[in-house]
């Protein structure tokens, strides 16, 4: 009887420990998937507001306009609005230190709480020049004597 009563309590013992460490183990998967999270996200500002948006040859939507990203760099930004000139720029996003080779690993995984990054690029959009009709016609005639010479 004595046997019995203390192998059922060592067995009690066995699954309360197991217990204890299943509850931790699955407390530490929980915390560590919650955590170590970077957020990118560029917004393109215009003056004047409402130009269609390309992010390196993507449509992204009409000024201002958001879109998140995954890497740092130099991407290709085009500002489409009518009655203005259409403006392709290149813009640099550098990567901040906690982006750096080796710390982002740690940065993306195992941050205590969620890194925000926001970049916000503003362009001033120039009016459309209008060229007057006989001085474009006078443009086409030089260009095709200018063609008609270099045959």
């Amino acid at each position: 009887m004595r046997q019995l009563i203390t192998s059922y309590v060592q067995s009690r013992r066995i699954s309360r420990v197991w217990l204890r460490h299943g509850l931790l183990a699955v407390l530490a998967v929980l915390s560590f998937s919650s955590v170590g999270c970077v957020s990118r996200r560029m917004t393109i500002v215009s003056n004047p507001p409402g130009a269609m948006t390309l992010l390196d040859g993507r449509e992204i939507g009409y000024t201002p306009a958001s879109a998140d990203f995954i890497w740092y760099g130099t991407r290709q930004v085009t500002l489409i609005k009518d009655g203005f000139e259409t403006k392709t720029d290149l813009v640099t996003i550098p990567a901040p230190w906690y982006q750096w080779p080796v710390i982002e690993f740690f940065a993306d995984n195992f941050s205590p709480k969620r890194i925000t990054d926001r970049r916000v690029f503003n362009f001033d959009l120039q009016p459309k020049q209008i060229i007057p009709d006989e001085e474009l016609r006078a443009r086409a005639r030089q260009l095709r004597s200018e063609a008609q010479i270099g045959q």
